[in-house]
C-alpha cells in the first residue's frame, strides 16, 4: 500500500472539510474533518447511527452537505468526474430479480458506456459458478453480492465503498467474498472505504481507519501507526479507582475485574514502572475501546 501523501501528491480518495449533513430530526454529521489516503483499504466504524451510511451517500452526491464539503480525488461528489471514478456496493445491493445474470451485466455496460470493463465482470461471475442466463431472483444472498460485486468492479472504479456489503452473508461465503474483492483490489490498486460492525474481520484486510460516534469523527489515521501509539496496561488496582501511576497518561478507557485494573492508554509520556504489564493492542482491541467510551473529545490522527 501507498504512504501518505505529502505535499505535491495526488489528492486524496476522499476528504471531508468541516463536512456536516442536518435531517429533520437533527445532526447525523457534525464538523467533520478527515483525509483518507489513495490507495489504501480504510475501515469505516462506529455504531448504529453514527453516520457512516450519509457519509456514503454525501461520497456519492446522493446527498448533499448542510455544511462544509467533501471531494473525491479532488472532485465534488456527484459530478460527471467523481461519479465516474465512484462505485457504492450498499448492504440492500438493489438488483432486477427478473433480469439474467447477463441482462444484469448489460445494463451495468448500458450504464458504464466508456469505461465498462466486460470481461472482469464476467471473470466474476463465471468464478462463483453463476451461470449467465440465470434470473437473479433466483440467486442466493452470496451469489447476489457476487453480482453485485461484478457491478463495481466492471465499472473500473479508483474508488470502491462498501457499505455493509456482507452483513447477510454467512461465514464461509464472507471469506470467499472478502478474498474476491481484495484479488480485484491488489490487481487494480483501488482505494476502498468499508464499513461493517465485524471488526475482526476489518484487522485482516484494513490499514487505515476512521471512526465515527455521534456523527463526530473520533479517530483516523494509519491503522498500524495508531496502535504502536497506544497500549494496554494491566496491574493492581487502587481503591480510589485511577492508578496513580496512570494519572499523567490520556487514559482512553479502564475498566476494574476485581483487583485488576486494565486501561487502553495514548502517547504514554512517562514510562510505567515494573508492576504494570504493558502490550501493544490489536486494531480490534483499539476500535473497541474507542466506541465504548462515550467521551467525544478532540479528534486522533495519525
Amino acid at each position: 500500500m501507498t504512504d501518505h501523501p505529502t505535499a505535491g501528491a495526488a489528492p486524496a480518495a476522499l476528504s471531508a472539510t468541516r463536512l456536516g449533513r442536518r435531517f429533520p430530526d437533527g445532526w447525523a454529521l457534525r464538523d467533520c474533518a478527515f483525509s483518507l489516503p489513495a490507495g489504501r483499504v480504510t475501515a469505516l466504524v462506529g455504531p448504529n447511527g453514527a453516520g457512516k451510511s450519509t457519509l456514503f451517500h454525501l461520497a456519492t452526491g446522493l446527498l448533499r452537505p448542510t455544511a462544509g464539503e467533501m471531494r473525491v480525488f479532488g472532485a465534488e461528489p456527484g459530478t460527471p468526474d467523481a461519479l465516474r471514478r465512484t462505485a457504492l456496493l450498499a448492504q440492500d445491493k438493489p438488483l432486477y430479480p427478473r433480469f439474467t445474470v447477463a441482462e444484469t451485466l448489460r445494463f451495468g455496460r448500458e450504464l458504464n458506456p466508456s469505461a465498462w470493463d466486460g470481461d472482469a465482470a464476467e471473470r466474476i461471475v463465471r468464478a462463483g459458478g453463476i451461470a449467465l442466463d440465470a434470473r437473479v431472483g433466483t440467486l442466493s444472498p452470496g451469489q447476489c453480492t457476487r453480482i453485485s460485486l461484478a457491478l463495481a468492479f466492471g465499472k473500473r472504479p479508483d474508488l470502491l465503498l462498501l457499505d455493509e456489503p456482507l452483513a447477510d452473508l454467512d461465514p464461509l461465503v464472507r471469506r470467499e467474498v472478502m478474498g474476491l474483492v481484495m484479488a480485484e483490489v491488489a490487481e487494480r490498486g483501488i482505494s476502498v472505504v468499508m464499513s461493517s460492525h465485524v471488526l475482526s474481520e476489518l484487522e485482516n484486510v484494513c490499514d487505515h481507519v476512521l471512526l465515527l460516534k455521534q456523527g463526530a469523527v473520533r479517530l483516523t489515521g494509519d491503522a498500524q501507526r495508531l496502535c504502536e501509539e497506544h497500549v494496554l496496561v494491566t496491574g493492581r488496582a487502587d481503591a480510589g479507582g485511577l492508578p496513580a501511576a496512570l494519572a499523567a497518561h490520556d487514559v482512553v478507557e479502564s475498566s476494574v475485574t476485581g483487583r485488576q485494573f486494565t486501561a487502553l492508554v495514548r502517547n504514554a509520556g512517562r514510562p510505567l514502572d515494573d508492576g504494570w504489564i504493558v502490550e501493544t493492542p490489536s486494531l480490534e482491541d483499539l476500535l473497541l475501546a474507542y466506541l465504548r467510551t462515550d467521551e467525544i473529545g478532540q479528534e486522533a490522527a495519525a
